[in-house]
């Protein structure tokens, strides 16, 4: 076996088609000499249709992160298919339509903490239900979108990322102690299933494809997966806490 994450077990959560972020991280870990489990939710037919697409079918574990009997039952899970886990990829968000598209004054608390758990607690909640697994060298990898700036038409979900970017840094003080590192990949817009459910996400793409200093393809989810199998592999021993933004470089340059 041969590849940056040779002999690494991962978990990846998030697939729901292989246009998404955690499909694109879960091939390119295969192909890359990991073993991979995957997680769904709801729709578990569509993710076993779709796990079914990798190089190698990968087994599929419900998980619904706000049902604490299912987080309790993770691990066991797990250890079905694989003796641990060397990396948990995060790759989980949601906000009910009322938090988006310019909701932000009006969004009722009841689904702002809806979005508030899914998105953001649910990082903790998802490394603290993997722990059993995980040893000195693993890694937490989660999927955020620059929360540095209010965006138009993101609303919660910017607060939610923030409050995820901030989680990810308490997770690498705490987990920090076991050798266990947490980071987070900035991805630039992508046409993907959670993209099309924010109403005037075409903004950014607009901004994104004229403005990134090296270009940005809306369609193209391997320069994302690539950043998180390099942060799931041993070449980031001493790296935690940290943002890296897979953008085109958006992110660096001024209004």
């Amino acid at each position: 076996m041969s590849g940056l994450l040779a002999g690494k077990r991962l978990l990846v959560t998030g697939v729901i088609t292989d246009a998404s972020i955690a499909f694109s991280v879960a091939k390119l870990a295969q192909e890359n000499g990991a073993q991979v489990v995957l997680t769904g939710y709801g729709r578990l037919s569509l993710v076993e249709r779709i796990a079914k697409r990798l190089p190698e079918p990968a087994p599929v574990i419900e998980l619904d992160v706000t049902d604490a009997g299912h987080l309790a039952g993770l691990a066991d899970k797990v250890r079905e298919h694989v003796d641990g886990l060397d990396g948990v990829v995060h790759s989980i968000g949601f906000a009910p339509q009322s938090c988006l598209g310019g909701g932000f004054l009006d969004a009722p608390w009841e689904d702002v903490a809806t979005a508030l758990q899914v998105s953001t607690y649910s990082y903790k909640a998802l490394a603290m239900a993997a722990l059993p697994l995980m040893g000195p060298g693993s890694a937490v990898v989660g999927l955020t979108f620059d929360a540095t700036k209010a965006w138009p038409v993101y609303d919660w979900m910017g607060v939610a990322k923030a409050g995820l970017e901030s989680a990810s840094r308490y997770l690498a003080l705490h987990l920090g102690k076991q050798g266990i590192r947490s980071n987070l990949v900035a991805a630039g817009p992508l046409r993907t299933i959670a993209a099309k459910s924010i109403p005037g996400f075409e903004q950014f793409e607009d901004a994104w494809t004229e403005r990134a200093p090296l270009g940005w393809s809306l369609t193209d989810q391997e320069p994302a997966a690539r950043a998180c199998l390099a942060l799931l592999s041993d070449w980031f021993p001493a790296t935690t806490g940290e943002i890296v933004h897979v953008d085109g470089g958006y992110h660096a340059i001024g209004a």
